[in-house]
Parts: C-alpha cells; sequence; structure tokens
C-alpha cells in the first residue's frame, strides 16, 4: 500500500463530506438563514461577545479543537495497523465529529450563546445543569493537566521550540492591536506575522532555550514548565479575545494550512510505503473494540469541541449561516491534521533514522515493527511518530533534519498552547 492512496481517499471523502452533506445538514436540519440575530451582536460587550469575520473564528475553532489529541491519538492507535485508524478517522470525521460539532455550534448560537450545562437546564432540569458543570469541570482539568504536561515535556525534549513558540505570543497582541484598534484588513498582518514566526523558529534552532543548563533536572525543568504555562494561561483566559486569543489562534490556523501543506507534499514527494500491516491480528495491546474509539478522539469525535462550540465560539459568530464553515469545516480541517498523523506513523517513520524514542532508546533505522513492538512502547512514545515521521517527510522536501524537527515540534506545540488557552477560558463560563 502506497501512502499517497491513503491521502487521496482522505481528500476525496472529506471534499465530498463538507461540499454535500454539511451542505445538507445546513438546509434540511439546522435550518440556517441569514436573518438570524447572533448573540454575538445581541450580547456585544468586545471581551467575549464579539462579531467575528468567519475565517477569523475558523482560525481560533479550528486551532482550539485540533490540540496534541488528534496528533498523539493517531499515533498509538497505528498500534492496530494502518485500516482501523484510517476508517475511523476519515469516515468518523464527515458522519460524526463534524456533524456534532456544527449541531453544538448552532445550538448555542440559537439559545443565546449559553453553554452546553446550561442549555441542559432548561431542555430537562437544573439537577443535570450541575451534575454536566461537575462533569466538565472535571474533564477541563483533565485536559489543561495532559496538555500543559505535553507541551512541558516537548519544551525539555526540544528546547529549540521554546524562543518562537514564546515570541509567538508577543506577535499575536501585535497583531490583534493592528486589527482591532487600527481597523487593518486581517490577512496581511497574519501572514506577516507567520513570517515573523518562522523566522523565529530557524534562530530557535540556533538557540536553544533549557532550564536544565541553568542547573535544574529534567523533572524540575518539566515541573517548572508546566507552573508557567498555567500562569500564562489563566492570564490569557481573562483578556479580551481580540487581544490574545483570536490573533493567535488565527496565526495558528495558518501556521497548520502550512504544516499540512509541508507534510502532505512530502508525502506525495518521498511517497513511503505503508510499514504498518492492514490489521494487527495479534500483541500484547488491548483488544481493538473499544480501545479503538477512546484512543483517536479528537481525530474523529470529541466532546470537548462542544465546549468550544458553546464556550467560546458561539459568543463570535457573526452571522448564523458561518456555523457550516466554522462548526463543520473546523472538524474537516483537525480530520485531515490526524490522516496526516496516522500517515506518518504508519509511513513517515520508515524514513528515519539516528532517532531516540521515549520509550526505547536509542534506534538506527526505524520501522513500524519496532516503533510497535509492544503496547507499552506505542502508548509511551506518544506524538514522537508525528514528529519523527513528519520531521523524516519535510526532510524530503530540503529542510534541515534540526529545522525540520523544530517545525514539527513548534506545530505540535501550537495548538496544544492554543487549547490549553480556550480550555481555561471554557472554566469561566
Amino acid at each position: 500500500m502506497n501512502s499517497v492512496s491513503l491521502a487521496l481517499f482522505g481528500f476525496l471523502v472529506f471534499f465530498l463530506g463538507y461540499k454535500f452533506y454539511s451542505a445538507w445538514l445546513s438546509k434540511r436540519i439546522y435550518d440556517l438563514g441569514e436573518d438570524f440575530r447572533t448573540p454575538a451582536h445581541t450580547y456585544r460587550d468586545n471581551i467575549d461577545f464579539l462579531p467575528t469575520k468567519k475565517h477569523i473564528l475558523f482560525g481560533h475553532h479550528f486551532t482550539s479543537i485540533a490540540g496534541a489529541a488528534p496528533i498523539i491519538g493517531p499515533c498509538v492507535a497505528a498500534y492496530w495497523g494502518w485500516l482501523p485508524a484510517i476508517i475511523w478517522v476519515v469516515l468518523g470525521t464527515v458522519f460524526i465529529g463534524a456533524v456534532h460539532d456544527f449541531g453544538a455550534l448552532v445550538m448555542s448560537v440559537k439559545e443565546k450563546g449559553k453553554s452546553i450545562a446550561d442549555i441542559s437546564s432548561r431542555i430537562i432540569n437544573d439537577r443535570v445543569r450541575v451534575l454536566f458543570l461537575i462533569f466538565i469541570v472535571l474533564l477541563v482539568w483533565l485536559v489543561l493537566a495532559v496538555f500543559s504536561m505535553a507541551i512541558a515535556d516537548l519544551f525539555v525534549a526540544i528546547p529549540t521550540a521554546v524562543l518562537p513558540i514564546n515570541i509567538e505570543i508577543i506577535i499575536a497582541l501585535g497583531v490583534g492591536w493592528l486589527i482591532y484598534k487600527k481597523g487593518s484588513d486581517a490577512l496581511l498582518p497574519s501572514l506577516c506575522a507567520l513570517g515573523l514566526l518562522y523566522y523565529f523558529v530557524w534562530v530557535g534552532t540556533e538557540t536553544p532555550i533549557s532550564f536544565e543548563t541553568m542547573g535544574l533536572t529534567k523533572t524540575q525543568s518539566t515541573n517548572t514548565w508546566v507552573v508557567l504555562l498555567f500562569i500564562y494561561s489563566g492570564i490569557a483566559s481573562l483578556l479580551p479575545v481580540w487581544m490574545l486569543l483570536q490573533p493567535r489562534d488565527f496565526i495558528n490556523s495558518h501556521q497548520l494550512i502550512v504544516g499540512l501543506g509541508l507534510l502532505f507534499m512530502g508525502i506525495f514527494i518521498a511517497q513511503p510505503v505503508v510499514d504498518a500491516p492492514m490489521l494487527r491480528v495479534t500483541g500484547d495491546g488491548p483488544s481493538l473494540f473499544p480501545m479503538l474509539f477512546v484512543t483517536i478522539a479528537c481525530g474523529a469525535i470529541s466532546g470537548f469541541h462542544g465546549l468550544v462550540s458553546s464556550g467560546t465560539s458561539s459568543k463570535q459568530l457573526d452571522q448564523l449561516t458561518d456555523a457550516r464553515m466554522v462548526g463543520y469545516g473546523s472538524m474537516i480541517g483537525e480530520g485531515t491534521l490526524a490522516l496526516a498523523s496516522t500517515i506518518a506513523a504508519v509511513a513517515g517513520i520508515s524514513l528515519v533514522t539516528n532517532c531516540n524514542l521515549p520509550a526505547v532508546g536509542a534506534v538506527a533505522d526505524l520501522n513500524w515493527a519496532i516503533y510497535y513492538d509492544t503496547w507499552a512502547h506505542a502508548s509511551g512514545n506518544k506524538a514522537a511518530a508525528f514528529v519523527l515521521g513528519g520531521g523524516a517527510l519535510i526532510e524530503s522536501l530540503g529542510f534541515s533534519p534540526a529545522l525540520a524537527k523544530t517545525l514539527m515540534a513548534v506545530l505540535v506545540i501550537s495548538f496544544a498552547a492554543t487549547t490549553l488557552d480556550t480550555a481555561t477560558r471554557i472554566q469561566r463560563f
């Protein structure tokens, strides 16, 4: 099986799903109309409620839901072979995940921008609302803990990514000021910001920043980053959405499009053969059913997306008709990211040489059999298949190994960080 065939299959299904299925949902199920006054206009306060152009809101919603999960999940699920992961990512996204996100967004907008928990109070009763809120708080705490640890681990493992990630915060503040205070068009500042970010990616490869050089141990460095990330996300959640959340997410949406473009260009140029079996029938791991659907969540269907739809995005939707692009389209984008992660895991890693895996150690020539020899290794290596396999695909375009690795790390951290921002803000609602 050639990896190009998997990419083309995913592209075709995603295109047909957005072109026809989402249009049918818009007209026959959700009854979207341009004359509906959205909560962003009715309750506008320029802090949380703010009418936003659909391509900017798409950037916020897309990057908020596309965190580390659609990368890590497929990397682990490749343990069961390429077929289950590909089928679940592609069909799950089109027929389940995108429908859920689209529906949650429309429902919240039609309910005056209320969260899912508040809506359940009106539809069912207050007891359900309380139970829902408890569940949401615990769920978001879990998301914050997992994502902060993932970012901290990557900062420690790849210190060349520290500088560009933190510089991006300053860049985003400048973009927000230009767009909302100076009335600048969003596209040009965002593209300039993206170029500046990639400049600092290059600078970062030459200037790694590590707490270990300051005398801290690896564990102390990780814990320090976790504390700093929580402080940052707490401050970011209190700022008006136009100041940091929207511009940073808009920049990251461009970054993800560029990153995915490079990955798929690498797939079409290198054309790595799929190293994984179609279906694994032996091994020490858990059974395919139901664990596949737990392992790949955000890459196909995730309830957390409903919290983003009702927590932040519904309060920024300019027109109800924009919900199709923001809700359904963003999930198609995340499915494309999960597709790229899957291909990197089942084919891209066969291009990797001289690497160091978190759960295995040093490997001279990597392949699927080494990476996924046991369930402990598959789950312990986490997103390494994406960073290494994706990096190898980008290297095939002429990038240096150090730059390709930093690009992949910045991509992963950026989207984990945007989810961290949004998840903290959701706690306020």
